[in-house]
């Protein structure tokens, strides 16, 4: 979440013309066509952090900028060329970092918390002790894990991490 994604279509040959698809598994799909002999490029329903990138020499590609959770799907590339047609296919899956924090419950047992993580989060305590885990999916894929600590001796009052 927050980079770049660049995604390339092998070039081969001299490009006629250039299609990138996109399918997002949230919100609708947009097209990137480039056509060569008018050098002209058409968007349809594309955001603007969504690009066409040319440069001399290497694959054409397409840049998401400042990539979230409602950019992962399926991206493909179709291009025509004096060598032939080209397909490629890539699914973007977009890792999230939780947000943690720690704080007591009613009965003052430490609990840590990891909210939207992708993958979810594992959570472990120092010094080891036995817990006990809840995970909560959400509806953008991102999931929310909670961990109470259980002390197995009564006598520990230290500092307690998660």
């Amino acid at each position: 979440v927050g980079d770049s994604s660049v995604l390339t279509c092998p070039l081969k040959g001299n490009i006629t013309m250039l299609t990138w698809t996109t399918k997002p598994k949230a919100g609708g799909s947009c097209s990137l066509v480039y056509m060569a002999n008018i050098n002209m490029t058409n968007r349809t329903n594309c955001s603007d952090n969504i690009n066409l990138t040319f440069r001399p020499g290497l694959a054409p590609a397409l840049e998401i900028q400042q990539v979230g959770i409602a950019q992962e799907g399926n991206y493909s590339c179709e291009m025509v060329s004096t060598e032939g047609n080209f397909y490629t296919m890539y699914h973007l899956t977009v890792l999230a970092p939780p947000r943690p924090s720690l704080f007591c419950d009613e009965q003052g047992s430490p609990v840590c918390e990891a909210v939207a993580g992708k993958p979810p989060a594992q959570l472990s305590w120092v010094p080891e002790s036995s817990s006990t885990a809840e995970e909560k999916g959400h509806d953008n894929g991102t999931v929310t894990v909670l961990s109470r600590f259980t002390a197995s001796n009564t006598s520990v009052t230290n500092v307690t991490t998660c």
